[in-house]
Parts: structure tokens; sequence; C-alpha cells
């Protein structure tokens, strides 16, 4: 076996994005210049020169890990069709490597945004003039069920958190659940984020979008902060931090939601830890707060992203609907059934 299929092969094992997060943490394109160094690649140097090009644009390492292993892949593919040369792809080469990759099971979303990756990357070299602009005149979309977000069940919740002894782990679980976070984001808090007398969290940096934000602590997250807080090691640069001077990385803190859900009797639910986020957005949308003022917490861009959780509960509707109901099925109008 050649040392690109170990790669590939071993890419294909570790595919999740937190084991991706983690290779490329220190030094990400000292990595990757380094991985590339051992491949027999297509373009490998255009390949090269793209992964510079990132980083100078300061692109994060989970970026950066993305667009690494989707071109991998797709210049892998590219070559075992027997083509060397970039000026020799056809747009039924990006055809047949998604039919590909949805052949080995992957997600939709999956390959979606595998596929996002690999079209900025022939756009970069578009501009490079080494490909032709023609090859991507017509788009290649891909159709991604709309699906709702997965709240958890409010009894659920309090049977979960009930199980959480943990002074840290609480801590962690709480404030994804009251301020929306996302678990990388609270992973990567230093104590300086913290604004506890104001009741704030400043996120100077959001993990999906890099877009700034502010959160605000309820009482219950506020109290099992300020416990952890005179727990932790104050030597420690992040709030939550792993063995070393790190924070936890994705994979403990997702592996303890999992640990927790199972004491909880709650592992067949289905829930991920990202369901805290769209719990925290459905609650406070039944509790009247406006979609305006949910999605600065939330750091979406576009409304229409906030606007799925109006679609996921909204107690308003569900009374209004009981209510016209009651007067149908009373008689109340035309046609008694």
């Amino acid at each position: 076996m050649t040392q690109l299929q170990l790669i590939v092969n071993e890419l294909v094992k570790n595919e999740s994005e937190a084991l991706c997060e983690q290779l490329f943490t220190q030094t990400p394109i000292d990595h990757i210049l380094q991985k590339l160094s051992c491949m027999e690649l297509p373009a490998k140097e255009h390949f090269e020169r793209y992964m510079r090009h990132k980083w100078c644009l300061n692109h994060k390492p989970r970026t950066l890990s993305s667009s690494f292993t989707s071109v991998l892949f797709f210049l892998d593919f590219y070559g075992k069709l027997g083509k060397r040369e970039l000026g020799e792809m056809e747009r039924v080469d990006l055809e047949a490597f998604i039919e590909h990759e949805q052949d080995r099971g992957l997600r939709i979303s999956t390959v979606r945004t595998r596929l996002a990756c690999i079209i900025a990357f022939l756009h970069y070299l578009m501009e490079q003039e080494v490909i032709s602009g023609s090859l991507l005149k017509r788009g290649i979309k891909l159709k991604l069920p709309d699906v709702l977000p997965r709240a958890m069940n409010p009894a659920d919740v309090r049977k979960l958190f009930l199980v959480i002894e943990d002074i840290r782990d609480r801590a962690l679980f709480l404030l994804l659940l009251r301020t929306g976070m996302r678990i990388g984001e609270a992973l990567g808090l230093r104590v300086n984020d913290l604004d506890i007398r104001d009741r704030k969290i400043h996120l100077f940096e959001g993990e999906k979008n890099s877009m700034g934000r502010v959160v605000y602590l309820s009482d219950d997250a506020l109290f099992a902060i300020k416990l952890w807080l005179r727990r932790r090691d104050k030597n420690k640069e992040f709030i939550f931090y792993g063995q070393s001077n790190g924070h936890l990385c994705y994979s403990t803190g997702r592996g303890l939601f999992v640990k927790y859900l199972k004491k909880a009797g709650l592992e067949q639910k289905g829930y991920t830890v990202h369901c805290l986020r769209h719990t925290f957005a459905s609650e406070l949308l039944n509790a009247g707060m406006r979609l305006e003022c949910l999605q600065p917490l939330l750091g979406h861009e576009d409304i229409e992203v906030t606007r799925r959780y109006a679609r996921l509960t909204d107690r308003t509707r569900e009374e209004e609907y009981f209510r016209a109901m009651a007067i149908i099925e009373k008689g109340g109008i035309d046609g008694d059934y």
C-alpha cells in the first residue's frame, strides 16, 4: 500500500470534526505541507500553493483541515481516473466524484461541504489561469433536506442535569444551554472573556463564521460558573482546560455529554451536545423573544437561519391551533363532522 493510500485511509477513518481539529491545532500549515511532501498527486504543486494561500488569508485550522481533506480526496480520485493534468478536467469528473462520495455512504450535507471546498480550489486555479473558467459555467447544486433543529424535551433536560454532579461539567453544559454557544466556543473561553459583574461573556470571534458577539448569563449558569471558578486551577488560561495548558478538546466534551445521556437513560433519544443550543433558541422563542433579538445571540448572519426555530416550536401558533380546533369540534362553524 502506498503512502498516499495510507494517508487517505487514515482520513477516511478519522473524518470526524473533532479529530480533524486535533490534527491541525498546532502549526496547521506545516502539518499540511509535511503530509503533502510524501504524496504523489495530480497538480500537487498547485495544491500546496492553494493551502499556503488560505493560510496567508488567516483561515482557521478547521477550515484548513476541511479544505485539505476535501481537495486531497478529489485529487486522489482524479488521479485514479487516469488523469494527471488539470487541463484535462471535465464537469463529469466532478459529478463522478460526488457519486463516489455518496456511494461511500457520506451524508449529503458532508458531500455538499466537500464539494464547496473543491469548487473554492477550482476558483483559485481559474484566477491563476491554470484551468478554464468554463468548467464551472453551470453550477453544481446538491439539494439538502430542510430539517428542523432538534431541541430537547424539557423533561429530558431535567433528567440530564439531575445526573451531572461534577462541578466543571455542570458549569459547561449549563453554559451551553443558557447562552446558546457552540461547544467549541465554550471550550475556547478564557477567564478574561467573562464579565461576572455584568453577567456577560464576550465571544470575540465566533466559531463558525468568525462573527463576534456577546451572550448573557442566567442565574443558574452564573451560579454554576462561580462554583467552578472557585475550584479550577487559577494558573490555567482556559476556563475549561484539559490535562495540558490547552482547553478541553471537542471529542472529550462530546464524550462527556454522551456519558451523561447514558447515565440519565436518554441515549436512545438521538440527542447531541448541539441540541442544547437548539433548546436554548426554542425556549427563548416560546418565552416571547423576538427573532431579531435571538439572531445576534446565536451569532447568525442571516435571520432566515434563525427563523428555522420558529418552525420548530411556536407556543402562540400551538395555542391558536387548539383554540380554533375547539371551536370547530363544537360545531362552531359550518360543517359538523
